[in-house]
């Protein structure tokens, strides 16, 4: 009767951690592209789980979270300019009342940077929310590295 009941326990607790398991359909991958010595463009590339989608960082207020980038303070480059994005997906959603962009399967952002010194490492965060038809996750907030070389 033990056995079985710690089996039981077992089965429970398993199942109870799987369905808490938490959702992650966003991955960020980043790369820089030196244009010249004294400039770069930071590429950051979200992939999309199908079916979710995150939002452009031109959103008017009172909608979802926009994607925003802060890029660490640092004597070794300085950001020139906004952070670029390609066309998105214009769409009425119902559950803002308001027209929203969006971006689905693949976006990647761009950043260009005037260099202070050859080598160094970007630092920032990406703050994003992401949605479905059905539910949107609260915003996450993701630190990155991008050496440049």
């Amino acid at each position: 009767m033990k056995k079985f009941t710690a089996f039981l326990a077992i089965l429970i607790f398993s199942t109870l951690a799987a369905s808490a398991q938490i959702k992650t359909p966003v991955k960020w991958a980043y790369a820089a592209k030196k244009i010249n010595n004294n400039e770069a463009v930071l590429l950051i590339k979200a992939t999309i789980d199908k079916g979710w989608h995150i939002y452009s960082q031109n959103l008017k207020p009172g909608g979802p979270v926009p994607t925003s980038f802060t890029f660490s303070k640092s004597s070794d480059y300085t950001p020139v300019g906004k952070t670029a994005e390609p066309k998105g997906i214009s769409h009425f959603e119902k559950v803002f009342d308001m027209d929203v962009i969006y971006f689905e399967n693949e976006v990647v952002f761009q950043q260009k940077i005037k260099l202070n010194k050859a080598t160094t490492s970007v630092k920032g965060t990406v703050e994003f929310m992401v949605c479905n038809d059905k539910e949107c996750l609260p915003p996450d907030e993701v630190d990155f590295t991008i050496p440049i070389k």
